[in-house]
């Protein structure tokens, strides 16, 4: 499961006819179905996605207001959540790193630190599947640097990766937690900014119990480009056109 994937997915399918033109598409992902929502142009050319919006899984916090000590880094307080994946949220400002390119080597290094801590020693559970029983990143936040935005946040994911974008699953998990905190209330707009300033707008479409978790029902939007093209080309007397694995 991936947010921005899933608006680059959807503008692909459209933009070069592998799906005709629709209102509604539909996505299995690891973390469930996830429905989409495309805004296109009205014109009879060459169908063009302006954005895509997609309605997520049921997202809800896990944890809320833990503290860990990290080496380096002293005692830390996060929060994790689930959007799709989950993530332990940590203030920029409390471990004193900005949300800046500039940045960025620190980031990594803070954030991989903070992971690695918090898997040693909390035990992450998904409450129906235990594929999705782990802690995908640490998803750094902070004040927005742009007009219009609500916020800032930073993803380090995976092994160490920066996700340029403001992480569609991310900003699911944050609907949820702003929620919690009461600071967000339904339908009501939040727009979060990534490290490159591009922007994610997300709103909370419904609540729902979810196991024994209050989870909410998040809508998050973007945009994608098309920025290239690959062809494989597969010779009939190539020995090797089938591929092969060295393990």
């Amino acid at each position: 499961m991936c947010g921005h994937g899933v608006i680059a997915l959807v503008t692909v399918a459209l933009e070069t006819g592998m799906l005709p033109k629709r209102n509604i598409i539909r996505i299995d992902s690891p973390a469930g179905l996830i429905t989409a929502y495309p805004r296109q142009t009205d014109s009879n050319e060459k169908c063009r996605v302006q954005s895509v919006a997609f309605e997520n899984v049921p997202s809800f916090v896990y944890k809320s207001d833990q503290v860990i000590q990290v080496p380096g880094l002293g005692q830390v307080r996060y929060d994790i959540a689930f959007g799709g994946a989950f993530y332990a949220f940590v203030e920029a400002a409390d471990v004193g790193v900005a949300l800046e390119p500039r940045d960025f080597r620190r980031l990594i290094e803070y954030g991989t630190l903070i992971k690695r801590a918090i898997v040693d020693t909390q035990k992450i559970q998904h409450p129906f599947d235990a594929d999705l029983s782990f802690l995908y990143g640490t998803m750094f936040i902070g004040p927005s640097l742009l007009a219009g935005a609500n916020s800032r946040q930073v993803c380090i994911f995976a092994d160490g990766q920066v996700d340029r974008s403001p992480c569609g699953t991310g900003v699911s998990a944050r609907l949820a937690l702003e929620i919690a905190r009461g600071r967000l209330k339904l339908n009501e707009t939040y727009t979060v900014e990534s490290i490159l300033g591009t922007q994610f707008t997300g709103h909370v479409i419904a609540d729902r119990k979810y196991s024994d978790y209050a989870a909410v029902i998040p809508q998050v939007e973007g945009r994608a480009w098309i920025t290239g093209r690959s062809e494989f080309l597969v010779a009939p007397n190539d020995p090797l056109k089938t591929g092969f694995l060295l393990r």
